[in-house]
């Protein structure tokens, strides 16, 4: 393999900073920060949201059918034209 031409892939902590849950995984994501995360020190990479905190994924997502009848209306305004 060529010296210099590989990102630098390692083991990095994310931190969704909407809940706080960390999760260590490797990754090439370029980083400034380090945190500890359960005796080790890693780089950290902070998330807006993770599969912790996404609606999709947490099963509080709503769907556009049951909210309310909006589809229902949009149908009845316009089914008329």
């Amino acid at each position: 393999m060529k010296e210099g031409i590989h990102p630098n892939y390692r083991e990095v902590l994310f931190v969704d900073l909407s809940n706080g849950f960390k999760f260590v995984t490797r990754s090439c994501a370029n980083t400034k920060e380090t945190d500890t995360f359960e005796g080790k020190e890693y780089p950290l990479f902070k998330l807006d949201t993770s599969s912790e905190s996404h609606p999709f994924y947490t099963g509080t997502q709503k769907s556009v059918d049951n909210m309310g009848g909006r589809v229902e209306k949009f149908r009845n305004r316009f089914a008329k034209k």
